[in-house]
């Protein structure tokens, strides 16, 4: 399965930013609106689902969030990559 990220920006004058957690928030909506509108079971979109919430609720997603929001203060690019191929979700911050 495709793994999930997550491009944080901070606000500027041209450009609205997202956080972390906003990111992850509205990614876990559209993937609630794709399954409200389904007629069968989508096996993908649920894992994608269930690894927004888990990500939303897990203890190190805190400090996670926290360390890009200094990267992001430094001036440099972040991502954080949601990877769903194993039974657990790991997440990892990319600093570009």
């Amino acid at each position: 399965m495709e793994s999930i990220n997550l491009d944080p920006r901070y606000s500027t004058s041209e450009i609205p930013g997202r956080c972390v957690k906003c990111l992850a928030e509205q990614e876990l909506n559209n993937c609630l609106l794709e399954l409200l509108r389904g007629n069968g079971e989508n096996r993908e979109l649920e894992e994608r689902f269930e690894a927004l919430v888990s990500f939303l609720k897990a203890p190190g997603s805190a400090a996670l969030r926290d360390e890009a929001e200094k990267y992001l203060a430094e001036g440099k690019q972040v991502r954080v990559k949601i990877n769903l191929e194993t039974d657990e979700p790991s997440y990892e911050l990319i600093v570009e």
